[in-house]
């Protein structure tokens, strides 16, 4: 049997090895995806800290329990107003936005 080499170390030479470098089209819809993921994951983290059930935060502001659900596990498809109105009115919280150039 031969030995198998451990060139890949970190998760940043994964994502250079599988998807491309930054600036490729595969591994900028890999960015993409993940910061949409993470709006989801971040979403229901704070909505979980606030002990409401996705039903109660979609009556509040005015969407469907499926609709929440859908945003949780894939934020991709959420537009700016209903992210402010969610995290605003039915978080009350606030949203941060930061661009990288």
């Amino acid at each position: 049997m031969g030995t198998i080499k451990n060139e890949i170390s970190t998760w940043s030479d994964i994502k250079n090895q599988v998807y491309g470098i930054k600036g490729t089209d595969r591994r900028d819809v890999l960015e993409r995806e993940s910061q949409a993921f993470k709006i989801g994951l971040l979403l229901k983290n704070a909505r979980e800290s606030k002990s409401l059930t996705q039903s109660e935060l979609g009556e509040i502001v005015d969407k469907k329990r499926s609709y929440i659900s859908r945003i949780e596990n894939n934020g991709s498809n959420i537009t700016l107003s209903t992210l402010f109105e969610i995290v605003e009115k039915g978080l009350g919280g606030k949203v941060k936005i930061s661009i990288e150039v």
